[in-house]
């Protein structure tokens, strides 16, 4: 059974593991304090949300980040920022319920719309996605103002 629910606070160290992973399958660097501002920022749940995947052993094997957008054609959108599930624990529906859990949250809120990105090969995850969700063909670019 897996249940999920928004960060706590005795979540911060399993929390970080996660993130870490995940950052580092996309190659992405963050300092040390990167992590602890995106943690309060999470906990404060203003602009960026997040919830975990627990076991019923409480235990915390994924974690996903999202937040609410303004939509000149909808009332909101709701995107995905990031999901990760620990690579011990995959394959058992845990990205599916943060995924529901999530579209959940975003139908509460009045948003139109759930979307996310993945990268084109990541095909473990695509694989779950679309049969959750329509591609629609676009394609992302970033252009970093840093």
């Amino acid at each position: 059974m897996i249940e999920v629910s928004p960060l706590r606070s005795e979540d911060r160290a399993r929390w970080e593991a996660l993130a870490r992973g995940y950052k580092r399958f996309y190659r992405t660097e963050v300092s040390d304090e990167g992590y602890e501002r995106t943690w309060q920022r999470l906990l404060r749940a203003e602009d960026v949300f997040g919830s975990a995947a627990r076991l019923g052993d409480g235990q915390v094997i994924g974690i996903v980040h999202y937040l609410f957008q303004a939509n000149p054609w909808a009332p909101a959108s709701c995107y995905l920022q990031d999901l990760f599930v620990d690579e011990a624990a995959r394959g058992h529906g845990a990205a599916r319920a943060m995924i529901e859990h999530v579209a959940g949250v975003a139908r509460d809120r009045g948003a139109a719309r759930l979307y996310w990105h993945t990268q084109q090969d990541n095909e473990p995850a695509r694989a779950l996605y679309d049969k959750m969700a329509a591609f629609r063909g676009f394609i992302s670019y970033d252009r970093l103002l840093g």
